[in-house]
């Protein structure tokens, strides 16, 4: 046992110098890392205890930012539209997205001509998405416009103006600029799968969407896991779709936590408000991100 024991000590010290070069060049990236995340997320923190108006000030409050916060009713609407915007658009990305692979998958012709139009979008910045989805659903020259013209006087589609579904406006410009994504994400995925499982359910007469569901999509964790936190993550920090396709309306119809932390620093010169959404905003991510974390590494280490 004490030899074991000091064979691993002598071997420590060997591993330490594995690598220098690639351990040197991380250095920077690392002090970026903890100077520029850490110490602003903290300052971020600290500060959102006081009552910080146009400039930081050392003036705490307690937790009095905090129950001004969820108090406010456009923080309310801005978590409801968070939570609605945030479920649809995990559950349709990867619906949507797993089915195109899916399709791709059977090697049909054009893959690749599919595959570049699909992902396009998502080479778009969320402004011009936002921008293009308005003029789209807007009554007077969009969709409605078109079907009107087609002889259907009756119709009705102006999402962008209707308090009760502005969200679902915003939600499909969403959709269509990331759900490429996914399905590329999910098609990598598939095609990492042994060619022998596949004719293997044939042999035995497995249906195609039975292989699916209880063999191919388990086999997919790993992927579904990161596409989620993907989505996740962007989904906390959407901003730029509201900004450019509403502004935040109609009326307060269509908030965000994301633009409700940016009215209160910029608009309200309200610093301590604002840290105190943003403090809000780093709990959800670390909510998404700790369970990741665990399942890909907790898990990795107990195997």
């Amino acid at each position: 046992m004490t030899t074991t024991s000091t064979a691993a000590a002598s071997q420590r010290p060997i591993r330490l110098f594995r690598n220098k070069a690639a351990k040197i060049a991380a250095i920077p990236m690392i002090l970026t890392a903890l100077v520029v995340f850490m110490g602003g997320t903290i300052w971020t923190i600290v500060f959102s205890f006081t009552k910080s108006r146009l400039l930081p000030r050392a003036d705490f409050i307690g937790l009095d930012q905090y129950e001004r916060l969820w108090s406010s009713s456009k923080w309310m609407i801005a978590i409801e539209n968070l939570i609605i915007f945030g479920l649809c658009s995990l559950v349709f990305s990867l619906v949507i997205g797993f089915v195109l692979a899916a399709l791709l998958d059977q090697k049909i012709r054009f893959e690749n001509t599919f595959r570049t139009i699909m992902l396009y979008p998502f080479a778009l910045s969320f402004i011009v998405t936002g921008l293009v989805w308005q003029w789209i659903l807007n009554p007077d020259f969009g969709i409605q416009h078109v079907v009107r013209s087609a002889g259907w006087e009756s119709f009705s589609f102006d999402p962008l103006n209707n308090q009760a579904i502005v969200i679902y406006g915003i939600l499909i410009a969403g959709l269509w600029q990331g759900t490429g994504l996914i399905m590329c994400l999910m098609l990598a995925g598939l095609r990492g799968i042994d060619e022998d499982i596949w004719k293997a359910a044939r042999v035995d007469g497995i249906p195609a969407w039975k292989t699916y569901i209880f063999i191919v999509i388990p086999m997919m964790r790993p992927v579904f896991v990161t596409t989620l936190v993907i989505i996740a993550s962007g989904i906390v920090r959407l901003y730029d779709l509201v900004v450019a396709q509403t502004s935040g309306g109609p009326g307060i119809a269509s908030e965000v936590p994301a633009k409700y932390v940016y009215d209160a620093m910029f608009l309200s010169q309200n610093l301590g408000q604002g840290f105190a959404g943003s403090t809000m905003m780093l709990l959800a991510v670390l909510i998404v991100l700790i369970p990741w974390a665990y399942m890909e590494f907790g898990g990795r280490q107990r195997d």
